[in-house]
């Protein structure tokens, strides 16, 4: 399955957002990697990932899955 590209553009360009969504300190959004992760199954993709920099105590890693339905 192919990743929600536009919604991986808009957190890969300003992860922040992510950060204000979940009101978790916008200001370290600036020391996570944002990704697409592929999980070893049968090919299940997560839109993205944002993962803390190396060393960061405590390590918390984000998941963002979007879902968009159109009316």
């Amino acid at each position: 399955m192919k990743r929600d590209s536009i919604y991986y553009q808009i957190f890969k360009r300003f992860p922040g957002l992510l950060f204000e969504l979940v009101d978790y300190h916008p200001s370290q959004a600036q020391n996570y990697r944002f990704e697409s992760v592929e999980v070893k199954e049968t090919a299940f993709r997560i839109d993205g990932v944002f993962l803390p920099p190396e060393g960061a105590t405590p390590r918390i890693i984000f998941f963002a899955e979007v879902q968009f339905q159109s009316c």
